[in-house]
């Protein structure tokens, strides 16, 4: 075993361990991992981009919305960080117009808050929180892991050449074929409603996954980097391990807050929305 490969895996080991035991806990230890992981994408997504070289002062007004809103979700104010995210989001849009600035900065600010806003309010404190947050985890894993050996196994035309050379058709369909059985059964298993809805809902939250994966290969080749940072030994960055997630959870958060306002309100979470479940 070469000493990448070891590295690898030793480093995958911690980060599943640490992830599931926040997962488990849920509340506030959940909202502190939730919290850390928006903070670091927008550290990886600052840094890829190159924010700093090109608007110092709307850099530091950004590192100080994260931290606003860092802040109201570690406290469990999830609709009033909720609400925070889009004037935060809408005022950097006006101060990169103003500015005559890329949207990369607005970009940042809504791809790192809604990672931890998404993540944070599907988990919240509760059973039905626990079980939703494990059904995304087995619709994301089935979809990435399908993929990538069905993607080799067939291979055929690429999904995105210009993007990730490496994607295909196949992997991206047998991915999210996968997501759907692996994710119903999930969702059986956690209580859920097995239904047409559901299903539906599994299959975009699959394909959601797959352009999270997609959208960060466009970002790191937009930049010309091979990874968004070093941070995770011989895994890369953050954004390399969480892309497909965030983007699933970001679909998930918004189609909950579409049908039933703000996540935290008493008689919903997406959690219910994603199981299709009362809250008794």
């Amino acid at each position: 075993m070469s000493e990448e490969l070891r590295l690898r895996i030793q480093s995958g080991i911690v980060m599943a361990l640490i992830v599931l035991l926040a997962t488990w806990l849920g509340g506030f230890p959940f909202r502190l991992l939730a919290v850390v992981i928006g903070l670091l994408v927008f550290w990886e997504w600052s840094t890829m981009t190159r924010l700093r070289e090109a608007d110092r002062m709307g850099f530091a007004l950004a590192w100080g919305a994260q931290a606003a809103l860092a802040m109201a979700i570690l406290f469990g104010l999830l609709s009033f960080a909720g609400a925070m995210l889009l004037a935060f989001t809408l005022l950097s849009i006006a101060y990169a117009v103003s500015r005559r600035q890329t949207g990369w900065l607005p970009g940042g600010v809504v791809y790192a808050g809604l990672s931890a806003l998404s993540l944070a309010s599907i988990r919240g404190s509760d059973e039905v929180g626990l079980r939703a947050m494990l059904v995304l985890f087995t619709i994301v894993w089935a979809t990435d892991i399908i993929a990538y050996f069905v993607g080799r196994a067939i291979g055929g035309p690429k999904l995105a050449p210009r993007i990730s050379p490496g994607k295909t058709w196949s992997g991206a369909i047998g991915g999210t074929l996968a997501a759907l059985v692996f994710g119903l059964a999930a969702v059986a298993a956690a209580g859920g409603a097995v239904s047409l809805r559901t299903g539906f809902l599994i299959l975009i939250l699959s394909i959601f996954s797959q352009i999270g994966d997609l959208f960060e290969s466009f970002v790191k080749r937009r930049f010309g980097v091979k990874d968004s940072s070093k941070l995770i030994p011989g895994h890369g960055g953050v954004m390399d391990r969480v892309d497909g997630l965030v983007f699933a959870c970001f679909a998930a958060f918004l189609l909950a807050s579409a049908a039933h306002g703000f996540v935290s309100c008493a008689q919903c979470s997406v959690g219910t929305f994603l199981l299709d479940v009362k809250m008794f």
